[in-house]
């Protein structure tokens, strides 16, 4: 069963998700709160599976608490949300949301993400995913290819210090990662198991200090080659 905390100000739109959420036989809704206060403070007392996350609150907003409840590790964060915009994206997948879905989305999809993100899975909405895309491209090097009259440069130590505690097992996970890769997906890569895959995914996003799959991400992209040279695979 699949534990659940609706954080939304409008009790209108909480009853329709709690009647969405519960007519599925492996989900159920062990609180609903009207602010990011109440969220936080509802996460630490009955430590949901997901938190169903607005992010326009009165007092404390949705990305500050998704902020706080993923800094505590008390449940996994999936927004959902009227707005679309850059700011908001940012901001939720910046706080370690694991998901950034639309109010418009089909139930079925709805249900869907909220399994995914229950079980360690990154969910994006259709609308929001190509400016993510393009907003990662952007932040990235314009180059990997080194001019030919310059050698190989090191990659900074910094970069290099991020992913030096990780087994060559731990790397390949954060490789997969980086390419977007889903638990499934990289337990088929690696010929483990579902559980093991996500077991391994928990643990580089502990070692690394990150809270969401595209935080870790991110990390991957900065190793660049350092990572994909370590690997032990």
């Amino acid at each position: 069963m699949i534990r659940v905390l609706l954080a939304d100000d409008h009790a209108a739109v909480r009853a329709g998700l709690r009647f969405l959420l519960e007519s599925a036989a492996d989900l159920q809704v062990v609180a609903e709160v009207g602010d990011g206060a109440s969220a936080v403070e509802r996460a630490r007392a009955l430590r949901p599976d997901v938190v169903l996350m607005d992010v326009r609150m009165p007092g404390t907003d949705g990305i500050t608490a998704t902020a706080a409840i993923t800094a505590e590790g008390l449940a996994e964060v999936l927004v959902l949300t009227t707005f679309d915009l850059d700011d908001y994206v940012t901001g939720a997948l910046g706080a370690g949301a694991a998901g950034y879905l639309l109010k418009s989305a089909e139930p079925h999809e709805l249900l869907d993400a909220v399994r995914r993100v229950a079980d360690g899975d990154g969910v994006l909405a259709p609308e929001v995913t190509r400016r993510v895309i393009r907003a990662l491209a952007a932040a990235a090097p314009a180059s990997t290819t080194p001019p030919a009259s310059t050698p190989p440069s090191e990659p900074e130590p910094a970069k290099v210090t991020r992913v030096a505690g990780l087994t060559p097992r731990e790397r390949d996970v954060l490789a997969a990662l980086g390419r977007g890769l889903t638990n499934q997906q990289i337990a088929t890569e690696l010929f483990v198991s579902a559980a093991t895959a996500k077991t391994h995914v928990s643990r580089v996003l502990m070692k690394l200090g990150v809270t969401s799959r595209v935080q870790a991400a991110l990390v991957a992209r900065d190793a660049g080659e350092h990572l994909r040279g370590s690997s032990g695979a």
